[in-house]
């Protein structure tokens, strides 16, 4: 995002809810670094909080075909968004959401309900939608590094 397009979001808000804009644009980098010699080898995590997580499940979804993407981690977010394109996703997905969060628990138990990849929701106790919550983060970090450790890490034929 430039910087003109970041004073307009900040007034309207209106580029953080493109979700297929978003999802374009992570797409872009992905094939961009599958395209250069240093990063063309490395496996590829997404990692997205609320709409960044359905941009991140439809990015997912365009690339499948290619296994560009290894895994994908949401953090309170809504994959609900991501629609048709949940269950293209192949990436072993983890959704996280606080368990305060009632309405975003209720969207993610139904998208992971429509995902064929491997998925699983944790819930971290005591958390709402920001995870503002002392040591709430920190459950969030180390849920998504065991997450991306599991499907990325040498174990997995893919580069440590």
């Amino acid at each position: 995002m430039d910087e003109e397009e970041e004073r307009g979001d900040a007034r309207t808000g209106r580029l953080r809810f493109d979700v297929e804009l978003l999802a374009g644009r992570m797409v872009g980098a992905i094939e961009w670094l599958a395209g250069t010699p240093v990063t063309s080898d490395l496996p590829v995590g997404l990692f997205g909080a609320s709409t960044g997580a359905a941009a991140a499940l439809m990015a997912a979804a365009e690339l499948a075909e290619r296994a560009t993407v290894a895994a994908v981690v949401s953090r309170g977010g809504r994959p609900d968004l991501a629609g048709e394109a949940l269950g293209a996703v192949l990436a072993p997905t983890l959704l996280i959401v606080g368990e305060r969060d009632e309405q975003v628990l209720s969207l993610n138990e139904g998208a992971a309900a429509r995902m064929k990849a491997p998925t699983e929701l944790a819930i971290v106790p005591g958390a709402s939608h920001l995870f503002e919550e002392p040591g709430a983060l920190e459950r969030v970090a180390e849920l998504a590094a065991g997450w991306f450790a599991q499907w990325m890490g040498p174990r997995n034929g893919l580069p440590g």
